[in-house]
C-alpha cells in the first residue's frame, strides 16, 4: 500500500491477536500523537471471535496476505516513527522492526511471557539476544516477572518499559460507578469466571469447587457462572460439576453484551494454572468487583491487594481455591462493597491514556502532562 501523503507521524503496529483493549489503547495514540497507524494482524482467533471496529486513521493489514517482504516494503513506503511489535514468534515481524531500526524508528518489542526459568527460557535469552538486538530498542512489558525476562533477553533496565496491557478503562468504569451505586444496599451472590474453556483456565476445578461447596451446604446463596468457549467447553459443561444445577456456562459474550452479564454478577474470580498477565483482571477491577486469582495471575501484581479486595490462591489446588471463595461467601454485603470500591481504585490506575503517553514517549522523548494524563508512565 502507498505511503499516506500527510504530516502526520506514522506508527506501525505489527501484532498477533487482536482483542478490543488493544484497539482503545491504539485510538488514544491516534487522538495523543495525531498520528497515523498502519496495523498489522494475524487471523481473528476463534476462541475470542471479537467483533473489532478501528479508527478511522487506523489502517489494517491481514498478516495472512503479506509476504515478509510486503511488510518490509510497507516499512520503506511508510518509514513509522514507531514500530510495536508483538513478540518474536513471526520471522517476518522481526524482518521489517530490523529494517525500521536501521532508517531510524524507535522499535519497541511487546512481551507479556513471565519470566519461571526453566530451561527453554534460558535457551531462548542465549539464542534470540543477537537477533532482538538488531530488531529492538525497547522492550514493553506488562508487569515485573516480564520484565525480568526482557533483562535476560539483553534489555537494560533503562530500555525496559511496564504496563504494555490496559483495559478499555472508558468502557468498563462508567460501568463499575453505575453498579456500585446500584449496590449501596444488597450484593449479587453470584462468581464469574470469563476465559476461554482450555486447560491452563481452570474451568474444571472451578467447577469441582464451587460443586462441593454447594453440595457440603457452605456455598450459602451463591451461584457460578462462566463465560466463553473453546475446546473443553462441551467437556467442562457436561462433567458432573459443570451440570451442577446452581451453575451456569454462558458461552462467547462480545463486550456489548457484557454489561447485563456483569450487573447479575458479583466477584470475579480466574482459577488459571498459566496466566502471564490477564487484562480480564484489570477490565472486572474496573466494574467495582472483589477477585478472587489464583496465584498464576500476573495481573494480580497491580490490582489485586489481599484482604483488601479479595484473596489469592494456590494454582491448581482445589482446597486453597474452596477456601478462597468461603471467605467471599461469609462476607457481608457491607464487605464486599468495600472491596469492589478498592478494586475500582486499582483498576482506575491505569488506563490506555496512560498507555498512549508511555508509547507517546518512546517514540519522541517525554512529554509535559496535560489534564488528560492520569499518570507518567512507568519506568523500570
Amino acid at each position: 500500500m502507498p505511503a499516506a501523503h500527510t504530516d502526520r507521524p506514522t506508527v506501525l503496529v505489527l501484532y498477533t491477536e487482536l482483542a478490543p483493549y488493544v484497539l482503545a489503547c491504539l485510538n488514544e495514540l491516534v487522538e495523543l500523537a495525531d498520528a497515523d497507524i498502519h496495523l498489522v494482524r494475524w487471523p481473528v482467533n476463534k476462541e475470542a471471535p471479537f467483533a473489532l471496529s478501528f479508527h478511522p486513521r487506523i489502517t489494517v493489514h491481514e498478516r495472512a496476505t503479506l509476504t515478509d517482504e510486503a511488510i518490509v516494503r510497507l516499512v520503506h513506503a511508510n518509514r513509522p516513527l514507531l514500530v510495536i511489535t508483538s513478540g518474536w514468534v513471526d520471522a517476518g515481524y522481526l524482518k521489517a522492526s530490523a529494517a525500521a531500526k536501521a532508517e531510524g524508528a524507535v522499535t519497541v518489542i511487546a512481551l507479556d511471557t513471565a519470566w519461571r526459568g526453566h530451561w527453554k527460557q534460558w535457551a531462548n535469552a542465549a539464542v534470540s539476544r543477537a537477533k532482538l538486538r538488531r530488531a529492538f530498542n525497547h522492550a514493553w512489558v506488562t508487569g515485573a516477572a516480564q520484565a525480568a525476562y526482557a533483562r535476560r533477553l539483553g534489555f537494560t533496565a533503562q530500555r525496559i518499559r511496564t504496563g504494555f496491557y490496559s483495559a478499555d478503562t472508558a468502557h468498563f468504569l462508567p460501568i463499575g460507578e453505575r453498579l456500585l451505586h446500584e449496590r449501596e444496599n444488597t450484593w449479587p451472590h453470584r462468581f464469574l469466571c470469563v476465559a476461554r474453556y482450555i486447560p491452563t483456565k481452570g474451568q474444571q476445578l472451578l467447577c469441582d469447587a464451587f460443586a462441593e461447596l454447594c453440595d457440603a451446604d457452605e456455598a450459602g446463596d451463591w451461584e457460578l457462572w462462566l463465560a466463553g468457549t473453546g475446546e473443553q467447553f462441551e467437556q467442562v459443561k457436561t462433567s458432573p460439576s459443570g451440570k451442577h444445577a446452581r451453575i451456569r456456562h454462558l458461552g462467547f459474550k462480545q463486550p456489548q453484551e457484557m454489561e447485563t452479564l456483569l450487573g447479575d454478577c458479583g466477584a470475579f474470580v480466574l482459577p488459571s494454572t498459566y496466566e502471564p498477565w490477564g487484562v480480564v483482571v484489570h477490565e472486572h477491577a474496573c466494574t467495582g468487583m472483589p477477585l478472587l486469582l489464583s496465584s498464576a495471575v500476573g495481573a494480580a501484581e497491580r490490582f489485586l491487594v489481599e484482604g483488601e479486595n479479595g484473596h489469592r490462591f494456590i494454582a491448581g489446588d482445589k482446597n486453597s481455591l474452596k477456601t478462597a471463595m468461603r471467605k467471599l461467601i461469609l462476607s457481608s454485603d457491607a464487605e464486599l462493597r468495600a472491596m469492589g470500591h478498592r478494586s475500582m481504585e486499582l483498576g482506575k490506575a491505569w488506563s490506555p491514556v496512560a498507555w498512549a503517553r508511555t508509547a507517546l514517549e518512546l517514540m519522541v522523548g517525554p512529554q509535559p502532562a496535560t489534564s488528560k494524563n492520569l499518570q507518567p508512565p512507568t519506568l523500570r
